[in-house]
């Protein structure tokens, strides 16, 4: 086996990175999309404002893709650094885009519960934030971590 091929294999933690912290993004998005077309259906039906907030909840899984990608670019760069690590950076990059894509995932039911509750009251909306980023925290933690043993 080559030297290439081990930095290759390396990569493919990159690669396994964002891929599964990007569905965690699609699943996250989709199921706060779905609640915030359902709440503008409720407003519109009572005749009440749609509240255009609602996009923030929907957009809000997106960042951890954008982690994804940072690990990926580390992860890569420790591939070509030591092309021996490379069963150790397919792990961290597949354990770290689980833990990246489940944040998001969750991230994403909780902006469905803020968008239901948004469109009803009016009201709560930094709260709702506050909430949704305590839970990208954990995405930001697991990148850092990740990171730091790399």
């Amino acid at each position: 086996m080559t030297e290439e091929l081990f930095v290759s294999l390396g990569q493919m933690g990159g690669v396994a990175a964002i891929a599964l912290a990007a569905v965690g993004s699609a699943l996250g998005t989709g199921a706060a999309g779905i609640a915030a077309v359902g709440a503008w259906k409720k407003c519109f039906a009572q005749e009440k404002p749609a509240p255009f907030m609602l996009a923030a909840f929907v957009g809000a899984p997106l960042t951890q893709t954008i982690y994804g990608l940072i690990l990926m670019l580390q992860i890569n760069a420790a591939a070509e650094a030591d092309a021996s690590a490379f069963p150790f950076l397919i792990g961290a990059g597949i354990l770290g885009g689980l833990a990246m894509g489940a944040s998001a995932m969750m991230q994403g039911r909780a902006a469905a519960g803020a968008s239901d509750a948004f469109a009803e009251t009016g009201k709560g909306f930094v709260n709702y934030l506050i909430a949704l980023g305590i839970v990208e925290t954990v995405a930001l933690f697991v990148m850092v971590f990740v990171m730091l043993i790399l």
